[in-house]
Formats: C-alpha cells, structure tokens, sequence
C-alpha cells in the first residue's frame, strides 16, 4: 500500500514577497514532489490571522511547525523524513 502524501500547509498572504519566495523555493525541493500543498491567506482566516498574522509565511506539515518566515530546507527534510 502506498505511503499517505505529506500534507503541507503553507499560511500566506497576498502581496507577500517572503511568502512568494517560501512556495517557489519549497516547490524547488525534490522531496516536495510527493507532497500535498495547501495554501492559506491568513487574511482571509480569523483564526489563522489571530495566531500567525505577523509570522507569515508559516510552513506546518500535518499540524506541526516546520519553519517561518524563510525556508528552511533542512527542516523540511527532517520533517518529511519523519513522516514516512
């Protein structure tokens, strides 16, 4: 049976040029290719807002913090790593 895909989620906001930078570098990794993404504006989510509004972006994989505000390739690794 084959592995469950990483969910990663990425909380965002528009306009921002870290968060951009975060998605394109995390889509560059090669371990990102058998991963789920989903994106969140965090402007557009009271919750997500409340508890991440200054820290964007902010890369969780299944619940749990991975990195923020640059991509640390390192711990996602890690973090893949220990998911499978």
């Amino acid at each position: 049976m084959p592995a469950t895909p990483a969910r990663l989620r990425l909380y965002t906001r528009v306009d921002c040029p870290l968060c951009e930078e975060m998605l394109q570098e995390l889509q560059a990794l090669p371990e990102f290719r058998d991963c789920a993404l989903e994106l969140v504006d965090v402007d557009a989510d009271p919750v997500a807002r409340t508890r991440f509004g200054h820290k964007v972006p902010v890369l969780m994989l299944d619940g749990e913090l991975v990195c923020h505000g640059r991509l640390d390739p390192v711990e996602v690794r890690k973090a893949l790593a220990v998911h499978r």
